[in-house]
C-alpha cells in the first residue's frame, strides 16, 4: 500500500510520524512518499523538499512568498499525480495542502484525507463546505469537530490529540529539574513566547513586561523558557532583560532536551504561554496557565472580524469551561496578564480539574491516536473499494 503524506508543521510531523507508525502496525508492505520532517523522515519517508517552506502563517508573512509557494503546490500535486498513492493525506496545513488537494481532486480519483479539522466552530464556517468538495475523509483531533464536518458532507473521524501520548515527567523528574538548575524550594514561571520569529518578536517584550509586575510581590521567583531551536538565538536575546534570571532552555545543547522540556513543564508552578496546542501540553502536565498572544496588525484586524468563540484556548473549548484566562490582540497587554497570572497563582483548583477533564476527553487512557487515525484511514479505503 502507498501513502503520500504533505505536512508543513512541526506538530504536523508529529502527527504524520505517529500515523505511519500505526499504518505499519496495522498492515505489512508500506510505502511512503510526499513532505515531511524529521519525525517522519525516521519512520520511512525521504520529503521531497524542506517542510520548512511550508512553516508560515497569517496573511502577512505569507505575502512575500506567495509565488514560491504556488509553485511549490503545482510541483507536489505533480508528484501525486504521478505516484498515484492508494491514498493522499494532507496534514495541518490547510492554505498549501487544501491546494493541492484541489488540483487531485479535478484530475484523478485519488483518495484524499485531511488530517487535522479545520477550526470552522472558531471562524470561517464555510470552510466545512469547502472541505467536503475537495477530500473524502477528514480526521479529527478535538471531540466535539466532527458534527459540523458531518453536517457540510464530509466523513469525519475523531481520533483523539496526540498530546494523551506523549510521555510526562514523573515527580522525580522535576525534583531532579529543580536541583540541575539551582531552583530547589524556588517558585518559577515557566514563559513560552512562541517557536516562530514572528511570536516571539511580537510578545518577548509584552511577557517581559508582564513578569515583571508579577513578580514583584516575589523577589526571589525564576523564570524558565524553553526555546524552539529555529529561534533560541532571538530568545536568548529578547530575555536578557527579564525579571527572574531566565534560565533559558536551548535545545541545542542539551543531549536530552525533550527530557528537560517535559521535566520543566512539571516543576513549573505556573506558565504563561502563547496560544496554541502548548496549552494542551501544560494541561497535560498539570501545570497552571495564562494564556497570551497577538498577531500581525493585518491578520489581526482580519480574524478578529471573522471570530466566532469567545475562547482560543484548547483546555477551555474541550472542558466547556473559561478557567484559563487569556489575552488576546489588543488585550495582549503586561498589566492584565500579570493580574491573570497573579490570580491563578493565587487560585489553581478551578483550572487543574478544567485541565483533567480535557484530557480525558482528547482520548487519554485509550488506543494511541496514531493508530486510531491508521485505522481510521483503512476503514477509510475499504469503504471506498
Amino acid at each position: 500500500m502507498r501513502v503520500f503524506l504533505i505536512v508543513g508543521e512541526p506538530s504536523g510531523d508529529k502527527l504524520g510520524a505517529a500515523l505511519m507508525a500505526g499504518l505499519k502496525s496495522l498492515r505489512s508492505g508500506m510505502a511512503f512518499e510526499g513532505i515531511g520532517g524529521p519525525l517522519m523522515t525516521d519512520e520511512g519517508l525521504s520529503s521531497r523538499f524542506p517542510m520548512e517552506e511550508l512553516s508560515v502563517m497569517g496573511i502577512a508573512e505569507v505575502l512575500p512568498k506567495y509565488f514560491h509557494l504556488k509553485r511549490r503546490i503545482r510541483e507536489t500535486a505533480e508528484a501525486v499525480l504521478e505516484e498515484r498513492p492508494d491514498v493522499l493525506v494532507t496534514i495541518d496545513s490547510p492554505d498549501f495542502c487544501l491546494r493541492v488537494a484541489d488540483i487531485v481532486k479535478a484530475r484523478s480519483d485519488i483518495r484524499i484525507v485531511h488530517y487535522v479539522a479545520p477550526s470552522v466552530w472558531a471562524w470561517r464556517p464555510k470552510r466545512a463546505e469547502k472541505l467536503a468538495r475537495r477530500v473524502d475523509q477528514v480526521l479529527a483531533l478535538l471531540p466535539f469537530e466532527p458534527p459540523y464536518m458531518e453536517a457540510a458532507g464530509v466523513a469525519c473521524d475523531f481520533v483523539g490529540h496526540p498530546v494523551v501520548s506523549d510521555p510526562i515527567a514523573s515527580e522525580a523528574d522535576a525534583m531532579r529539574f529543580r536541583h540541575a538548575h539551582d531552583l530547589d524550594g524556588v517558585p518559577f514561571v515557566l514563559a513560552l513566547p512562541g517557536s516562530r520569529k514572528g511570536e516571539v518578536k511580537r510578545l518577548a517584550d509584552r511577557f517581559g513586561a508582564a513578569l515583571r509586575i508579577a513578580l514583584k510581590n516575589a523577589p526571589g521567583a525564576r523564570v524558565v523558557v524553553p526555546a524552539a531551536a529555529p529561534v533560541a538565538d532571538l530568545v536568548h536575546e529578547a530575555v536578557a532583560d527579564w525579571p527572574g534570571r531566565p534560565i533559558v532552555l536551548d535545545p541545542r545543547r542539551s543531549p536530552d532536551a525533550w527530557a528537560e522540556k517535559r521535566a520543566a513543564f512539571r516543576a513549573a508552578d505556573v506558565a504563561l504561554a502563547a496560544s496554541g496546542t502548548v496549552s494542551l501540553e501544560l494541561a497535560a502536565a498539570g501545570t497552571p496557565m495564562v494564556v497570551a498572544y497577538d498577531m500581525a496588525p493585518l491578520t489581526r484586524a482580519v480574524i478578529s472580524r471573522m471570530l466566532r468563540v469567545d475562547t482560543v484556548t484548547l483546555v477551555n473549548l474541550v472542558s466547556e469551561t473559561r478557567t484559563v484566562p487569556e489575552y488576546i490582540g489588543r488585550n495582549c497587554r503586561a498589566e492584565r496578564i500579570a493580574e491573570g497570572l497573579a490570580r491563578i497563582m493565587s487560585d489553581p483548583g478551578p483550572q487543574r480539574a478544567a485541565m483533567d477533564l480535557t484530557m480525558e476527553r482528547l482520548g487519554r487512557d485509550g488506543e494511541p491516536p496514531g493508530v486510531r487515525a491508521a485505522r481510521a484511514v483503512l476503514d477509510g479505503l475499504s469503504r471506498d473499494r
